[in-house]
């Protein structure tokens, strides 16, 4: 499941260490925005330890890098790729060169040894990496390139246009990072919600991001985790519905048909897939259901 991404600022190795346990579908341990400048070899460090010592966290764990070509983003690639993180989270990426460049120094990095090149997250978060997208996807994958992650508060910024709490202004720029992620086979996040105390405002935000098409989304703060897996998550309508169409489906008299009638709505073979891909997700979640 790709329902909450936590940021958790990676100098905080006590905060680190909590987080694996709070029901996040991942964490992404930040050296890149949550540090400041001072903190940030300090940060690299507790998270080579926090590595080193993961087994006991439930979720995956990925790391945001600096900016790539500082020597901060450089030392930061060679430290963490060989410490086999979930993926690398790179921001700001506005090109495909941006990806290439990260994926050959880790390749650097590990030459000689048997560990595989980590997956990378691409933050789009600049209108030149919207523009750029098409190629960013289409080559990043070859890259391990497996999603987009919209930067909203730096697109925003970027933008110089209103930070409306409905989105307004950006609503068409998040559309297109779905967009390209559908085309290209990729996972789509949504941004962050700053205001962590302003609980009803994060659940309307999750599920307008939800209704887009996103599959998940960013979290600056613990309290954001369980309305994301809530938002995101399957509803109890959703699953019944499934498990309906795969069973008339399967029945001998819908054997071949393109599309059928199940309590009055017409189903085609998509929604079919669909509902499989749901049914799959949630079995993930919990081998029980």
């Amino acid at each position: 499941m790709q329902r909450s991404f936590l940021f958790v600022p990676a100098a905080n190795q006590k905060a680190m260490v909590k987080a694996g346990q709070l029901g996040a579908d991942a964490l992404i341990l930040d050296l890149e925005d949550g540090l400041a400048p001072p903190e940030k070899d300090m940060g690299r460090a507790a998270v080579i330890r926090f590595l080193r010592k993961r087994k006991d966290v439930p979720c995956p764990v990925l790391v945001r890098i600096n900016a790539n070509g500082s020597p901060l983003g450089q030392a930061d690639i060679r430290a963490i790729c060989t410490e086999q993180p979930g993926a690398l989270v790179v921001p700001k990426v506005e090109t495909a060169q941006h990806l290439q460049a990260v994926h050959d120094q880790m390749r650097a990095a590990l030459a000689g040894t048997q560990k595989p090149i980590p997956a990378l997250w691409a933050m789009i978060e600049t209108p030149a990496g919207l523009l750029n997208l098409a190629a960013i996807c289409r080559q990043g994958k070859a890259l391990g390139l497996v999603g987009l992650i919209a930067g909203t508060n730096d697109l925003v910024h970027e933008l110089r246009c209103a930070n409306s709490p409905t989105r307004t202004p950006i609503l068409a720029h998040l559309g297109q990072i779905i967009l390209h992620a559908r085309a290209f086979g990729l996972s789509a996040l949504d941004g962050v919600f700053n205001d962590f105390s302003n609980a009803d405002g994060f659940a309307k935000q999750a599920r307008q991001g939800r209704a887009m098409g996103f599959d998940g989304k960013t979290l600056i703060h613990p309290s954001q985790i369980a309305p994301a897996n809530l938002a995101f998550g399957p509803s109890a309508n959703a699953i019944k519905q499934a498990k309906a169409i795969v069973r008339a489906f399967s029945y001998k008299k819908n054997a071949g048909k393109g599309a059928i009638n199940i309590s009055g709505q017409m189903f085609e073979r998509m929604h079919l897939e669909a509902a499989h891909r749901l049914l799959a997700q949630l079995a993930t979640e919990n081998p029980t259901t």
